[in-house]
Parts: C-alpha cells; structure tokens; sequence
C-alpha cells in the first residue's frame, strides 16, 4: 500500500506550491535535497507538494497497518491508550521517514535510477517504519498475556 500510494499520491500534489511552515523548514533544506532548481521548490522553500505524498503514503499505509496487524497478525486487541501511544510514536517516526524518503528520492533523482527514486526512496522509509514498529506491536501493543 505505502509503495503504491507514494507513487500515486504525488500525481496529485506535484502542482501544490505552497511552501512548508517555518516549523518544517530547517528539516526539508532544499540546497540538501536538490541539486540546482526544482518544481518543488517555490522562493527557496520547499512546498507541500514534495512532503505531502511521502507523508500520507507512511501515515495511511501505517495505519492500516495498525488494524491489520492488530486483528489478523498478532490476533489481539488494542486498547485506546495503545493507540494512542501508538499514533505519538508514528508521528514521531514518520515526521523521520518522510524527511528520509525525501533525501533519498532526490538524491536519486540525480542518477540513472531516476524513475525508481519514489519508489527506492518508500522502501527505505517502510524498513525503518517495519523496524521500529514491529516490535511495538508484537511486544507492547498487543503481546499476550501469560495464561495462568
């Protein structure tokens, strides 16, 4: 899903101008995520039409996630205040990943493998996601509780 979304999400958002808040700019520094110009970039500051399409593609791909893990993988149940922990957590982490999938997508822009930097760039992003929130699922979020 994530890979699919973070090749489909930027068909819709490529033509979105409007730059970043001041809050995200010191994280998407265009001079380190783009050689020379960029249509993602709009009076030295990188636009949402960059950042939204890896963010969505992490936070919907993870949440579904979530529910799918909780229900088919680990057959548990989850609790509000997990979910809750667990959204503080993928926030956190997908604030990361996007910042990631950016970096690696534009610098492999710049190669031979152009056409597969969203992609490449995604699958970088969903290993450190799988990484990190794997074990939070299977040991915190919905670990079994010893029978007696």
């Amino acid at each position: 899903m994530q890979l699919l979304l973070a090749n489909l999400l930027p068909l819709l958002f490529d033509g979105l101008r409007a730059p970043l808040p001041p809050l995200l700019r010191p994280v998407f520094v265009p001079e380190r995520l783009f050689e020379g110009e960029s249509i993602y970039v709009t009076d030295g500051v990188v636009t949402w039409g960059y950042v939204l399409p890896f963010f969505l593609s992490n936070f919907l791909a993870n949440i579904y996630g979530y529910f799918m893990n909780m229900k088919a993988t680990f057959r548990g149940r989850g609790t509000r205040a997990g979910l809750i922990a667990y959204l503080l957590v993928l926030t956190g982490l997908i604030l990361f990943t996007t910042w990631l999938q950016g970096w690696v997508a534009a610098k492999l822009l710049e190669t031979s493998f152009s056409a597969l930097a969203r992609t490449v760039a995604a699958l970088c992003a969903g290993m450190v996601q799988m990484a990190v929130l794997f074990p939070l699922e299977k040991f915190v979020l919905f670990r079994k509780k010893a029978e007696s």
